[in-house]
């Protein structure tokens, strides 16, 4: 990697910002309520059936609270529901309501259009991605990161 070059990684995550961010902007403008990008990963790391919330705040790599917290705003836009779990005696899901559900198959098709927009950019990217990294466990320092 030369020294200008930012490393992969940024890249991939600038890269899935800019794509999250025209997905918003287009659903916003069919009419859908303005999403935050966390409020659009929530979406993401939905299970169809439904996710248990402790199960949901892992994905998203926050607290039960902050999850809890982007959930209640979801449901307050009629996006989601919390129901009990019928697999589970206590236990709560978080799920797509048929208004989410509309919301979700609309972000589809936008997604599906942004990425026929970039062509074979995409298509190319996808095969990377798809196939395994098979990265080590810890990564090797790089040349002249050494801690001595």
């Amino acid at each position: 990697m030369s020294s200008g070059a930012p490393p992969l990684a940024a890249l991939l995550l600038m890269a899935s910002r800019q794509l999250d961010a025209a997905l918003r902007e287009e659903l916003a403008a069919r009419g859908w309520p303005r999403l935050s990008g966390a409020q659009s990963l929530v979406f993401a790391f939905l299970d169809p059936d439904g996710t248990p919330p402790a199960e949901l705040a892992r994905r998203l790599g926050s607290t039960r609270q902050a999850a809890q917290d982007l959930v209640a705003g979801l449901t307050r836009l009629g996006l989601l529901e919390v129901v009990a779990d019928p697999a589970r005696r206590r236990g709560r899901l978080v799920r797509r309501t048929s208004t989410g559900r509309d919301l979700a198959a609309d972000a589809g098709a936008v997604l599906a259009a942004l990425e026929a927009g970039l062509g074979e950019r995409a298509a190319g990217l996808r095969r990377l991605l798809a196939a395994p990294l098979d990265l080590p466990a810890s990564p090797p320092a790089a040349s002249g990161d050494e801690v001595g």
